[in-house]
């Protein structure tokens, strides 16, 4: 059995072609999604967040809005950059959204990509200490709020409140039990993997990381999975973790699939760089027919190594096609692999 979601960047485009044309669009769109693919059964409804962007971005009222409209699929984030938050407020946030899901929120975060514009997250306010880097800001962020998810009393209270508080040290309200099994680090490197491992969370490991091999991205990634799972089995925790790869899987089952992905050349990994000095590594996407796709899939090593897949979701060409995409996985291809 593998879980299996959707994923879905929310992008937007005022274009006649597109079927998502506003930001309105983009988020009832993506709560109308959610509601579609947990009556076909599908496990996730996870969201990438960017700024700057005509994509999603506040991730919350999102979240609480899926939460509010479906009772079973979980609800996730992949991911939130820990650049531009502030950690109190957003541990805040996430226990609203987690209490009003019923505890269904998988949380994706981490350092982030780069964004539309240079250092976004200082037109949000922050800046790194002296002598650290961005990435630096985004773990010690991380650090703060899974403190913060703990639910330890750490604020002095007001010795004449307005109203009254509990005996000792206060904490953020609204607490969530059981939110910080739930937080989830995207990680592009094997040292990142290793790290978040160290620190409790579990994994997200996306269609890309930095080469650091040469080998094949499916492969590459694998072995990260593997050092990440020899590390959480180091550090000790008692509970098992939890992985998730994300990947373009289309069926080819009708027409109108082998219109939009049919014609497409043969699909291979890539190589750039996404940042100066840092090469990375772009894995491929499948499309075939699902006898072939399965047989294609067979020889991923790392959705093989994972627990749950992320379907990424052409989310521009409108809820009832994107709904179908889901569904010709969960019918046509999952059973063949054994995944259901």
């Amino acid at each position: 059995m593998k879980k299996i979601g959707f994923l879905s960047f929310g992008h937007w485009s005022p274009s006649p072609n597109s079927g998502t044309r506003t930001a309105g669009d983009a988020l009832l769109q993506s709560i109308d999604l959610a509601v579609a693919a947990e009556e076909l059964g599908a496990d996730g409804a996870y969201f990438r967040v960017h700024h700057f962007a005509r994509q999603l971005a506040s991730p919350f009222p999102l979240l609480a809005a899926v939460g509010a409209k479906t009772s079973k699929i979980e609800i996730g984030t992949a991911v939130i950059d820990m650049r531009y938050e502030n950690p109190l407020y957003m541990a805040e946030d996430a226990g609203a959204a987690d209490l009003i899901s019923e505890g269904r929120l998988q949380l994706g975060i981490s350092r982030g990509s780069p964004e539309q514009v240079i250092d976004g997250w200082r037109y949000f306010g922050y800046e790194p200490a002296e002598g650290q880097t961005d990435a630096d800001m985004a773990r010690l962020n991380s650090e703060i709020f899974l403190k913060a998810l703990t639910g330890q009393g750490f604020a002095q209270p007001n010795p004449r409140p307005m109203f009254p508080n509990p005996p000792g040290m206060l904490r953020l309200e609204p607490y969530s039990e059981g939110l910080l099994e739930r937080i989830w680090w995207g990680a592009a490197s094997d040292a990142t993997a290793i790290w978040a491992a160290k620190m409790g969370m579990n994994l997200q490991s996306s269609t890309l990381k930095f080469d650091e091999s040469g080998k094949p991205f499916h492969i590459q990634q694998a072995e990260q999975i593997r050092a990440y799972r020899a590390a959480w089995k180091e550090a000790g925790h008692a509970r098992e973790p939890r992985v998730s790869v994300s990947r373009s899987i289309f069926a080819l089952v009708n027409d109108q699939d082998r219109m939009y992905f049919g014609a497409g050349r043969k699909e291979e990994d890539q190589f750039g760089y996404i940042e100066p000095e840092k090469r990375a590594v772009f894995g491929r996407g499948y499309t075939a027919e699902p006898d072939q796709l399965i047989e294609d899939l067979k020889q991923d090593e790392a959705i093989a190594e994972a627990d749950t897949l992320l379907l990424t979701v052409p989310n521009q060409l409108g809820v009832a096609y994107n709904a179908h995409v889901i569904e010709s996985i969960l019918k046509h291809v999952a059973p063949g692999l054994g995944w259901r």
